[in-house]
């Protein structure tokens, strides 16, 4: 308790804290995606239990890899070279998850490029899947996204309570922000595409990180911010061209009376 109490008074420990919520919310933005996009092709009744289910089993996987730091931390060490590039096992975790993603936003893309019914290894026809491979592929991505979550809360404090309160509350914003952000996905089918486009990025950069190519997470962001900023630019044009023609069609039969 008394540690507790030090750790409250010290003006550090607080801008630690932000600064790491900060970044678990960042890097949550990719967790989120996956999720909404996922839980979207569950039938309706199912989707906002899958969402709490998935974002619950990410908050039990990052308290659960807390408790086991020196673990996490042994992950980074070299087993062996190839390459000229030492693969730990947060490598070969990170090059699994990322292959996964390109797997499953490639998958998805074509399923919503494709109008042909081809029936082919691709083909994804039946508008809803099976609750429990939803799941199974939530988990699958979380512990990705958890296992570099932590990686990344331990370089940047020492104080594990710190980790678990910054943990806890990106938790929490994601499961405020999860129906949201899925049904704003599910209500543009663009957005869809840019999101699946945002999977696949991110896919690549798990894979690259894991064979030692860093791509800083700013320019990714960026990258995402920029697309998004412009695909709202032209869903506002189109509302707009829309509401003009509904007027236009609306004054028609005036001006024809007239």
């Amino acid at each position: 308790m008394e540690y507790l109490m030090q750790l409250a008074a010290d003006p550090a420990a607080w801008v630690a804290l932000v600064t790491l919520i900060a970044m678990e919310v960042v890097l949550g933005i990719d967790n989120l995606i996956f999720i909404s996009i996922l839980t979207n092709k569950l039938p309706e009744a199912d989707r906002e239990r899958a969402r709490r289910i998935g974002i619950g089993l990410a908050l039990i996987m990052r308290l659960a890899l807390l408790s086991t730091i020196a673990i996490i931390v042994q992950l980074t060490e070299p087993l062996f070279t190839a390459f000229g590039h030492g693969f730990s096992w947060r490598d070969l975790i990170l090059i699994a998850g990322g292959l996964f993603l390109v797997w499953k936003a490639t998958k998805e893309i074509h399923h919503n490029v494709d109008p042909d019914e081809t029936g082919d290894v691709f083909d994804t026809r039946v508008a809803t899947m099976a609750f429990s491979a939803a799941i199974g592929q939530i988990i699958l991505l979380d512990l990705v996204f958890s296992i570099d979550s932590i990686i990344t809360a331990v370089g940047m404090t020492d104080h594990i309570p710190i980790m678990v309160i910054a943990v806890i509350v990106t938790v929490l914003i994601m499961m405020v922000a999860a129906t949201p952000l899925a049904n704003f996905i599910q209500a543009n089918p663009t957005i869809v595409m840019l999101a699946l486009s945002f999977l696949l990025m991110i896919g690549m950069a798990l894979i690259a990180d894991g064979f030692g190519f860093h791509v800083p997470k700013g320019y990714i962001y960026a990258a995402m911010g920029f697309s998004a900023l412009v695909e709202g630019l032209n869903m506002l044009a189109r509302t707009r061209a829309k509401r003009k023609k509904q007027a236009e069609l609306a004054n028609q039969p005036a001006a024809s009376d007239g």
